[in-house]
């Protein structure tokens, strides 16, 4: 196992005291980094009423984990410390069982804090002991808190909050569907 549970949750205060809404920080991230982008596991809906069960993706579409793993390998080089690194998984997952310990809580949602290596993400199922692939942890940051990628059970989407350089490299990254965030912006939603 590369990833391993933290019995102190105290690594995530910065995230749990972020001074932004909650649906915001469980979507978008904790506050601080000069840049935000959302990198979209599929299409946004393109006009209203559109469902996400309407969306045509073709067979071999990789899934919301394969999507997060590559671009939390295109963020490596923008943190010191990838040896070293934090993610949450929300107790909601059915498929994704806890084990025994402590919980980040938020007034909406509660995470269990596993520490590793950022090529954990790699394992992240086997790790935890899911069938198959599992969804991608609800967030990720390194020690240094260069970046913080979330993923919420609702949005369709990842966001992502790290420097300008690190999110440029994201939207060039051809196999990734990234776009910025405008402070303020409101992202497209299925829900």
């Amino acid at each position: 196992m590369t990833l391993l549970r933290s019995a102190d949750v105290s690594a995530a205060d910065w995230v749990v005291r972020s001074p932004v809404p909650e649906g915001r920080l469980i979507t978008l991230g904790p506050a601080g980094f000069a840049a935000s982008a959302r990198l979209r596991f599929v299409p946004d809906p393109t006009g209203p009423g559109q469902e996400e069960g309407d969306v045509e993706v073709p067979d071999d579409h990789p899934s919301d984990i394969a999507q997060v793993r590559r671009a939390l390998h295109v963020l490596a080089p923008f943190t010191a410390t990838p040896g070293d690194c934090w993610f949450c998984a929300w107790e909601g997952y059915s498929d994704l069982p806890l084990p025994p310990g402590p919980l980040v809580e938020l007034p909406t949602r509660r995470y269990g804090l596993f520490r590793g290596t950022l090529d954990a993400v790699d394992t992240w199922a086997a790790d935890l002991g899911a069938p198959g692939t599992a969804w991608p942890p609800a967030f990720v940051w390194p020690h240094d808190r260069a970046w913080c990628v979330t993923s919420d059970v609702d949005p369709h989407w990842a966001g992502i909050g790290a420097s300008a350089a690190a999110i440029e490299a994201l939207l060039h990254d051809t196999g990734l569907d990234v776009v910025p965030v405008r402070p303020g912006e409101v992202p497209p939603t299925y829900y």
